[in-house]
């Protein structure tokens, strides 16, 4: 025989699981919770009044035909009404503001989640899924379970309420009435497996549109320039169509609930009233039982013909909490020791040891990367598109963590450090380098908001700046858009530097911070760079090799190993050697029919 486990029903109940998720949340709040929904005891618990006041009012009233009725009994079904209704208000006002922070906490842990996360889950994740995951979610798990609870609750007193009234007036026709809301409300256990599949594929559309509002705000001028709006209305509206469909096949595996729930009450009622007849003639109730318990009936009937689409809306907003959840209990890819060793100043260098990389599984993309950076060494990084540069660099500051081998600091492996104390000693500028929706100051003191009205100053003199600022009306309060989009190219790269500047740490990591700009911005935002890389431990990737020939050392990636490393000369002495061959690509001018001709093909 099966042993009875309590705590396994538990954890297999629905809401018993979602409330222990939920209830941290709900904890910094609970009266203001508890009494919102304690007052759905009363407020459900009247409906009963009417239906409980008719039987003395028909016995004396309507049968015995006597003005001597309990004339107080109107006045008290209206105060009840009032008194509900004010209740009513209270409950609703206070269900808001307990969704309302509810939602403002949960969505503040999901933020926090989202800002953690690793950079790789962004790889594989749309903003358009991230928009709802993190936000519309959130709110749907909240406000729409908090809502519907309260109706259910509400439900619920009003229900037992009205079934007291039921036996009070017979026990025979209420054991009807019972059998036949048993039978009515039975197919709502099966709404949440009707629902599960066509709501994961409705999410996943929604996920679409949501990215495709946001490719087509933050694309509008390729949009613009390639004429793509017949195909982004194509692609939308194909789109709109999948979620119609899905709409309409939820509704057809769930509305079916609503007139089968139709049919079995009509039943009821017309096996109540048949009854019902029978019993006041055999004088075993009398009418005003009988109109009494028609009424309660009819209020305790009458919600649950609609009690399909609060039980889908119900089943929506677990499923949201479900998937909330999976994020806020994913784990970290990205793991700190429980007790991190302190980085003190880089004293020696950065160490690769035999370090292999995979974004997926078995597929390698950094093969035995063995490398030894000094202090106060300007490494390249060159190579053909794809080889792996731009992976090996976001090593360093953990973006991800090595499949295989060790990048050491001064002996000791990353991994042992903090990642905020790690990522303080690195600058990174990138080829597209993000600005945040602000002024010029505001985005430059990201690198240190601590940094004094003379640092900013000195960081903009060195990121070549100052000339521009000058030009402004606002000078470096000026704001410049979402990111960035009133600055050209090159300012913000040059912002981006300042910014780099600023944060002043020891490691400075140029990934193509100058192949996206025309040669006349490259050279001034070379010149902040040069500025930049002064007294650090550099790493930089440049398609553009006359970028890099003044670097200590060179090396070379392909197809992800280290192919070559040396000074520009040692690397030009060695014949057929990878960066000979870039380099006689980008510099070397072949005769062809007696011209000169420049190669113009650039090597990322």
């Amino acid at each position: 025989m099966k042993k009875f486990d309590l705590r396994q029903m538990v954890e297999k109940n629905q809401f018993a699981v979602n409330y222990r998720r939920m209830w941290p949340f709900i904890k910094p709040f609970w009266p203001m919770a508890l009494l919102s929904l304690l007052i759905c005891v009363p407020v459900g618990s009247l409906d009963a009044v009417i239906a409980l006041f008719l039987k003395p009012y028909t016995d004396v009233v309507v049968v015995g035909k006597s003005m001597e009725s309990p004339w107080y009994i109107p006045l008290l079904i209206v105060g009840f009404t009032t008194v509900q209704g004010l209740l009513n208000f209270g409950g609703t006002y206070l269900n808001t503001w307990v969704g309302g922070r509810l939602t403002m906490g949960l969505k503040a842990r999901l933020y926090e989640k989202l800002v953690d996360i690793e950079p790789s889950y962004f790889d594989t994740t749309t903003s358009g899924e991230v928009l709802f995951r993190f936000n519309s979610d959130a709110e749907l798990a909240c406000s729409g379970l908090l809502g519907n609870l309260k109706s259910f609750l509400t439900r619920i007193c009003s229900s037992l309420a009205l079934i007291c009234v039921l036996f009070y007036n017979s026990w025979q026709l209420s054991i009807l009435a019972i059998v036949i809301l048993v039978v009515a409300v039975a197919p709502l256990t099966k709404v949440k497996k009707l629902l599960m599949t066509l709501v994961t594929r409705n999410n996943t559309c929604m996920f679409q549109l949501n990215t495709t509002y946001n490719e087509t705000f933050s694309g509008n001028r390729t949009i613009a320039a390639y004429n793509l709006q017949e195909r982004q209305k194509s692609r939308f509206n194909s789109l709109l169509n999948d979620v119609f469909t899905l709409t309409v096949a939820m509704t057809r595996r769930t509305a079916w609930i609503t007139p089968f729930m139709h049919f079995v009450v009509s039943i009821g009622l017309g096996l109540a009233i048949a009854m019902g007849s029978w019993l006041i003639v055999q004088g075993t109730i009398s009418p005003g039982n009988f109109v009494s318990f028609i009424t309660a009936l009819l209020m305790l009937y009458t919600p649950l013909k609609n009690i399909t689409n609060v039980a889908v809306s119900v089943q929506q907003s677990f499923l949201a909490i479900d998937r909330v959840f999976s994020i806020l209990e994913r784990p970290k890819a990205l793991k700190e020791k429980d007790e991190t060793v302190p980085l003190p100043a880089i004293k020696q260098g950065i160490t690769f040891e035999h370090v292999s990389f995979s974004y997926k599984k078995g597929v390698e993309v950094l093969h035995d990367i063995n490398l030894d950076v000094r202090v106060g060494e300007m490494l390249a990084l060159v190579g053909n598109s794809g080889g792996g540069k731009s992976t090996l660099v976001s090593l360093i500051p953990r973006f991800y963590d090595v499949t295989k081998g060790h990048i050491r600091v001064d002996g000791t492996d990353i991994r042992e450090f903090a990642l905020n104390d790690l990522r303080q000693h690195i600058a990174m500028v990138f080829q597209d380098n993000f600005l945040f929706d602000g002024t010029i100051r505001e985005n430059i003191l990201l690198g240190n908001p601590s940094a004094s009205d003379e640092d900013v100053k000195k960081a903009l003199h060195n990121a070549c700046l100052s000339e521009f600022i000058d030009s402004l009306e606002k000078g470096v309060d000026t704001y410049i858009g979402e990111r960035g989009i009133l600055l050209s190219g090159g300012q913000k790269q040059r912002v981006a530097i300042a910014r780099a500047f600023l944060k002043n740490a020891p490691i400075v990591i140029l990934d193509e911070a100058t192949s996206a700009l025309d040669n006349k911005s490259e050279e001034i935002v070379q010149r902040a760079i040069d500025n930049l890389m002064r007294d650090k431990t550099v790493f930089v990737i440049a398609h553009r090799l006359s970028t890099v020939k003044n670097a200590n050392r060179i090396a070379v990636i392909h197809e992800g190993r280290l192919a070559e490393l040396g000074t520009h000369e040692e690397l030009m002495a060695i014949p057929g050697g990878q960066y000979r061959t870039l380099y006689n690509m980008q510099f070397k001018a072949p005769i062809h029919h007696g011209k000169t001709e420049q190669k113009t093909e650039e090597v990322a």
